[in-house]
């Protein structure tokens, strides 16, 4: 795509006109995602993460907005849903699969076969941070970015012969988010106040449109601002010390589960201002710097104990880091974040849009030269899983750690037929592998409840999960046979979790895998029924897709013969390097002999079912 002669101009000085006719701040370079204009809707703002806390940047003129995230912070409390009716119901539900009477075997199943309650927990959020600026008027330029080889998200503009900057990042090393706020030839001041959890409208799930038609440019609203009047039921706040201010409330109910876990958030202000706190908030006047420490924290301890104390974790927090200056937080914010990021850097060379804003880059990368749109897009995805799944942390969620309200689409659990493990194909060959230990010990987790499942719904040895989890890793199977009716989530999440100890060769991850391993091979073991074509899985469906015959309920689809197989020859392989179990790993062996093999259709395509009925599928 070709630029404008005042484009090329523009793009060489590093400048580009601003909506409004604005003139503009200097354009970030390198790896940077970059804006001239303010997020006007939650999924324009800039996200950051410590793998624990996340915030969404907002960058607006009159008004900063911090939506605000903890990953333990989900509904409920610790439960269990497995359905003690399943087992009798089993050799049923086999029988009309066998008998072709899929219909029938649906409907059994979906009486008597899934989960109580029938919908997991959903991940909530910590609600918002508004800061409210005094005199505020339409900056003369502005520039906001997401620096990607610090994690710092930066703001700059300038009004009425002031040059603001704000600096924000999440910290690892002191589990903080840290806003820097600073003015030169000039003072600020402005009220900082809370709104708490709530429920939001997202986009619509089923969209199929444009992800740049969501963003349509329209005019730009410099001084847009938000009412903090939204408090979810039982929250509480009020100041908490000398430029500090505390806010404590519970989570919300789950589907037939009481909420059972506390929160707190606290927010420390230092700085050269008049700095004062009351019930509604702090007030900051007559600043040049300030700095905001923020910590949130909850009761979750594990999956089974909710006993942790949230506002001791955030006084702590926020005073350890009240008592280092800024720039010290920051250089040990960047030194332990580059010491995951900075291993691995990708050149494609530059185009001709390089120098514009990123979503202007977006929007013509159809019709634009721009390969280092694909190099930022694979840094900014390193970015992203550092920033949600760091040592100790829960894993990456369908949001990662990012999720504006307490409805989240699909609940912004753990997807465990394919999105939990597409969160981390890319960690190990993307030089991130420590990042991938919150999914080791999620399965390990799910390990201990699965086994419960496994006896209690099968009357089966090891252990199982279906298609989702959550923070108290449920393993039963959700929303109905046509999605949850699948036994091979945890399989499958051992087979990534072999990939990744393929990839490193770590013993340590070994030891740890192999009870997974094989524990999930044991299930299979006792599960596994007999067809003419040989061991299948029953009943199951090939993921949320629906076979010919008025239902997705069926047995032995090829997704669960491959990760079936995978998984026997994964278990065996490392029990044999362990010297550990060989009888076992001899039924395994021949176990994996005789499961079903896969088959070509008459299209020539490999069949999704035992049956070639795909040309026939809905």
């Amino acid at each position: 795509m070709k630029l404008s002669r005042r484009e090329a101009l523009a793009s060489g000085a590093g400048l580009l006109a601003l909506p409004g006719g604005l003139s503009a701040a200097p354009a970030p370079t390198g790896q940077s995602l970059w804006y001239r204009q303010a997020a006007a809707r939650w999924e324009e703002a800039l996200p950051l993460g410590n793998g624990r806390l996340g915030a969404m940047v907002f960058g607006r003129v009159a008004q900063e907005r911090l939506q605000l995230n903890e990953d333990t912070l989900w509904s409920g409390s610790p439960y269990t849903p497995d359905n003690p009716e399943a087992l009798a119901a089993l050799p049923e539900v086999r029988r009309l699969i066998d008998a072709g009477r899929f219909k029938e075997a649906a409907d059994l199943a979906s009486a008597k076969m899934m989960a109580k309650p029938l919908s997991q927990m959903a991940y909530g959020s910590l609600g918002d941070l508004l800061l409210d600026f005094d005199g505020a008027v339409k900056p003369s330029s502005y520039a906001r970015e997401l620096d990607l080889e610090t994690a710092v998200a930066r703001t700059r503009y300038a009004a009425s012969g002031v040059a603001f900057a704000r600096e924000a990042f999440a910290s690892a090393a002191d589990q903080v988010i840290v806003l820097h706020l600073t003015a030169q030839q000039g003072r600020f001041g402005f009220d900082l106040r809370y709104r708490g959890p709530r429920e939001t409208r997202y986009t619509a799930a089923a969209y199929q449109g444009a992800a740049t038609a969501l963003d349509e440019k329209k005019p730009v609203d410099w001084l847009m601002t938000e009412p903090a009047v939204a408090v979810h039921s039982g929250t509480t706040w009020g100041a908490d010390g000398p430029g500090a201010w505390l806010a404590r409330g519970r989570n919300q109910n789950g589907p037939d589960t009481p909420a059972g876990l506390r929160f707190a958030m606290r927010v420390k202000v230092t700085g050269d201002g008049r700095i004062t706190e009351s019930d509604s908030g702090i007030g900051v006047r007559g600043a040049s710097r300030v700095t905001l420490l923020i910590a949130g924290a909850t009761s979750f301890v594990n999956f089974r104990d909710v006993s942790g104390d949230p506002e001791a974790r955030v006084r702590d927090q926020t005073e350890a880091a009240a008592r280092q200056e800024f720039e010290a937080l920051k250089r040990a914010h960047i030194r332990e974040y580059r010491r995951l990021y900075a291993g691995v850097s990708l050149q494609l060379g530059a185009g001709d849009v390089a120098a514009r804003p990123t979503d202007h880059r977006v929007a013509v990368h159809e019709q634009a030269d721009d390969p280092a749109l694909a190099a930022l897009y694979f840094q900014y995805a390193r970015y992203l899983l550092i920033s949600s799944s760091r040592r100790g942390t829960q894993p990456a969620n369908l949001q990662g750690i990012w999720n504006e309200g307490t409805n989240p689409p699909w609940g912004s659990k753990y997807t465990i037929n394919i999105n939990t493990e597409m969160n981390y194909w890319p960690a190990d060959p993307a030089g991130l592998s420590e990042c991938v230990e919150p999914l080791l010990r999620m399965a390990e987790e799910l390990a201990v409840t699965g086994a419960s499942t496994a006896k209690t719904m099968y009357g089966a040895r090891g252990w199982v999960a279906h298609h989702n989890t959550d923070l108290w890793r449920a393993a039963a199977p959700i929303d109905g046979p046509l999605w949850g009716l699948w036994p091979c989530g945890g399989a499958w999440l051992c087979n990534t979790l072999w990939d990744h100890w393929d990839y490193t060769r770590d013993p340590a991850v070994l030891q740890r895998l192999y009870p997974l391993l094989k524990g999930a091979s044991e299930f299979f073991l006792d599960t596994l029924k007999e067809d003419r074509r040989g061991l299948v899985t029953s009943p199951s469906i090939s993921p949320e897709n629906a076979h010919p015959f008025g239902s997705s309920v069926c047995a032995g689809p090829a997704m669960d013969r491959q990760i079936v197989r995978d998984l026997f020859a994964h278990t065996a392989a490392a029990g044999r390097l362990l010297k550990r179990d060989a009888e076992l790993l001899a039924q395994i062996d021949q176990a994996r002999a005789r499961l079903a093999p896969d088959a070509i259709g008459k299209a020539g395509q490999l069949q999704e079912w035992l049956e070639d009925w795909d040309a026939e599928a809905p």
